[in-house]
Formats: structure tokens, C-alpha cells, sequence
């Protein structure tokens, strides 16, 4: 007969997976608020580098028009484009570019998971981001080189404390603090930072000598021969390459959690991740599909919370103030914090101040509202983090064998040295049995 503890734990088992403990975790007030101060400190990088305003852009008749939308539409289009327009247009920055057009393809990605179900719609909204990425990359090449740098180390600290805090709370149920969190990912910092760039370094340094390669084929009568012979290293290189290739953009979500919940180094972090996708890797794709569509109905659930937040407070206002500005006779309320959307939170090009007071009002009500829609994009990175930490935990249980609750602890290693004192034997306090006997005689 099962009883009833054996009962609960079938239960619990089989009707609650371990990634639905997902958002219940994400949503801890630790993790918002170390996600919050990572998107803040990312923000202000991007915003002060955004002072080169390298971007061209051309305002239309409703919306600006950029060169990225110009690369989205026809890459061949934007060599002309920005010619005919870098001295007509104006200038706009990388990151705030980056910032829109990310946006709206998540948002995108999402109501396609949740709303539409469209398969194609969630790869071209995956795929439309990438190409984006490489737009920056080829076109603004050094400032990403920067922004990437200084965004990457953000995360690394950030990010590693949040699988930090995950795995204690999914192997032990404990619930570190911000501080010991923070502390743990900066004694792993180097782990953290290098983990995602050693795979690039391996694919460069492979990548090379195939270049070489093609570069002694150039070698008039002797290249052609050349190139023949180092065929079969090349065609090896090449099969190396789509291995690592796979392994890391399949095994990235992993590395993160295997540096917190095990303590790896960076090429112990790649190896367990790479063993991990090609030990099992259907299991890591159905891990990461059932994360994928929870996490989408997740934010789904806190973005409507959000904006039922900023709604009310809205229509509370609007209730309450009637007044009209004094130029175009618009109300107030309006002309300050415009009626939020849905899809749109906040829509700063509708703002219509015309004094200085009001301009003040709507600076205010910016940075409010901005707070707000941070703590959304905070749930998607706690979120994210935490599920994969889960997803690395349930893949080791698969593939190693190994239980949930073994997790690296600090104390583990032996970082004290015994001291002198420790390595000289110890004495034994003498017995009662050889201690002199009183004289009977002279008491």
C-alpha cells in the first residue's frame, strides 16, 4: 500500500515537472534586483556610447527609418543608402537601434509561441535577431567589440550569481543572499567571462590555418597542388568546426550553470556542456522547447500584470485630472504620460510638453514607467538563467548520473594549509593509572 508522503512525491513528480519551478523562482526579489542593476549598469554603457551616433537614419512620415531596416530588407541596398543619406540624415545610436529592433522581435517570437503557434514565425523572428546582431558586427565592428566586452563582464557576474542562487535553491532549497551570491561570482569571474569566448578563440584558431590554406593557393602553378593535398586536414578542420559550432550555440545555455553548480574552470565548463548536447540530444532540445513555451506564457502572465499596473494608474490619473494643457488644449495627463499599450508600455514620441514644468512632469514619469518595464525584461533574464540552471541539473541527472542535491560548495576545497603547530604530533595527556599513588603513610 503507497502511502501518503510516497503518494504526494508521485505527484509532485509527474503532474509538476521541475521546470515549472521556474517562475517561482525567477521572481525572487534577490534575482530582479541583480538583474535589474545588470540591465541598468548595460543600459548606461549603451547610452553613453551612444553618443557616437554612428547609426545613419532617415525620418519618413511616421516612423525613422534606419539603416538596419535597409540591411533587413536588402543588404545589398545599404552601401547606397548610407552614402546618399550620411550627410542628409541623421544620426542615431547602435545600442538604441539594437535596443527596438530586439524588442520587437522577441515580442514577436513570443506571439508566435503563445498566441499564433507559428513555427515559421518563431524562426524567422530568431533568425531575423542574428542577422541584426551581424549588422552590428560587420558595420560597427568596433563598437561592439567594446559594448560586447563590457556587457559580457555585466553578465558574468550577474548571471553566474543568478545560477548561483538557482542551483541552491533547486539542488538544497536554500536561498543565498545578494551578497554571497555576488561573492561567489566574482571569485568565478574568470570562469564566467571566458566560458562563451573560448569557443570562438578554438573556431578562429582552426579557421586560420584553413585561410592559410587558401592563401598558398594562390600560388601560381605550386597553389592549386597545394590546396589538393591539404584537402583531407582541411576537410577535418572543417568537420572540427561544425562540431564546435554545434556544441557551443547548443551547449551556451549550459555553461553559465555548470561554472555555479559545479565549480568548473572555462574548458570544464565547455566540456560538460558539449558532452551534455551530444550525449542526449533530444532530451536537451525537449528541455529546451518546454522551457521555451513556459517562459513565453510566463511573461505573457507578467507583461498583462505590468500592464494592467501602468493602466490603472492611467485611468486613476486621467480620473482625477481633467486639466488641459495651455497651447493645444490637450489634457495634461496626456500630454505627459501617454495611455500605455499593450504592445507598447510607453510610446515617448507621443509626449506633447510645451513648457518647461511639463517637461520636467514627463522626464519623471519616463523614468517611473521605465522602472516598471525594467522589472518585466529583469523577469526575462532571472528567468532564463534560472531554467537553464534547472535544465544543466536534470542533463547531468541524465547523462552522469548524478543527484540533484551534489552541488559544489566553497568549503569543499582545502584552501587552509595545516600549520606547523598542526604538523607536529600530538601529545598524549598522561593516564590516571601512572600518576604516583599518595603516600598513605604520611597523611
Amino acid at each position: 500500500m503507497v502511502s501518503g508522503k510516497e503518494t504526494s512525491c508521485l505527484f509532485y513528480n509527474l503532474i509538476f515537472p521541475k521546470l515549472f519551478q521556474t517562475f517561482r523562482m525567477s521572481i525572487q526579489p534577490t534575482k530582479l534586483i541583480i538583474t535589474s542593476v545588470a540591465l541598468a549598469v548595460i543600459c548606461l554603457a549603451g547610452w553613453i556610447m551612444d553618443f557616437s551616433k554612428t547609426v545613419v537614419a532617415t525620418t519618413g512620415t511616421q516612423t525613422q527609418l534606419t539603416e538596419l531596416d535597409i540591411y533587413m530588407t536588402d543588404p545589398s541596398q545599404l552601401s547606397s543608402y548610407i552614402e546618399n543619406f550620411r550627410e542628409k540624415g541623421r544620426g542615431v545610436g547602435v545600442f538604441s537601434t539594437l535596443w527596438h529592433f530586439s524588442a520587437q522581435k522577441f515580442q514577436g517570437a513570443v506571439d508566435s509561441v503563445v498566441l499564433t503557434h507559428d513555427i515559421k514565425g518563431i524562426i524567422k523572428n530568431i533568425t531575423d535577431f542574428f542577422k541584426a546582431i551581424g549588422w552590428a558586427i560587420r558595420y560597427h565592428t568596433v563598437y561592439c567589440i567594446i559594448f560586447f566586452a563590457i556587457e559580457l563582464a555585466v553578465i558574468s557576474i550577474a548571471g553566474g550569481a543568478i545560477c548561483r542562487i538557482a542551483a541552491l535553491q533547486f539542488a538544497r532549497g536554500e536561498k543565498p543572499g545578494l551578497t554571497e551570491a555576488l561573492r561567489y561570482s566574482t571569485k568565478k569571474f574568470t570562469s564566467f567571462f571566458t566560458a562563451p569566448l573560448a569557443p570562438v578563440g578554438i573556431i578562429i584558431f582552426i579557421g586560420v590555418f584553413v585561410f592559410l590554406l587558401g592563401l598558398a593557393g594562390n600560388i601560381p602553378r605550386v597553389g592549386e597542388i597545394i590546396v589538393g593535398l591539404g584537402m583531407p586536414l582541411a576537410l577535418f578542420a572543417g568537420s572540427l568546426l561544425a562540431v564546435i559550432v554545434i556544441g557551443a550555440v547548443a551547449g551556451f545555455n549550459l555553461m553559465f550553470p555548470a561554472v555555479a553548480y559545479d565549480g568548473s574552470d572555462c574548458f570544464d565548463a565547455i566540456s560538460r556542456s558539449f558532452s551534455y548536447v551530444y550525449a542526449k540530444p533530444w532530451r536537451m532540445i525537449s528541455y529546451t522547447a518546454v522551457a521555451a513555451v513556459y517562459g513565453s506564457i510566463c511573461y505573457m502572465f507578467v507583461r498583462v500584470f505590468g500592464f494592467l499596473a501602468l493602466w490603472i494608474t492611467h485611468w486613476l490619473l486621467r480620473f482625477g485630472l481633467w486639466a488641459n494643457n495651455g497651447s493645444n488644449e490637450a489634457n495634461k495627463l496626456i500630454a505627459i504620460w501617454p495611455k500605455p499599450d499593450f504592445r507598447i508600455l510607453f510610446d515617448s514620441g507621443q509626449q506633447q510638453a510645451t513648457n518647461w514644468t511639463e517637461s520636467v512632469a514627463v522626464f519623471l514619469v519616463y523614468i517611473f514607467v521605465l522602472v516598471v518595464i525594467g522589472l518585466i525584461v529583469s523577469f526575462i533574464i532571472s528567468f532564463y538563467y534560472s531554467a537553464n540552471t534547472i535544465i544543466y541539473s536534470l542533463m547531468r541527472k541524465a547523462v552522469d548520473n548524478t543527484a540533484f542535491e551534489d552541488i559544489y560548495m566553497q568549503f569543499d576545497e582545502a584552501d587552509v594549509e595545516p600549520t606547523a603547530n598542526e604538523l607536529l604530533p600530538k601529545e598524549e595527556p598522561p593516564s590516571l593509572e601512572s600518576e604516583p599513588k599518595p603516600d598513605e603513610s604520611s597523611s
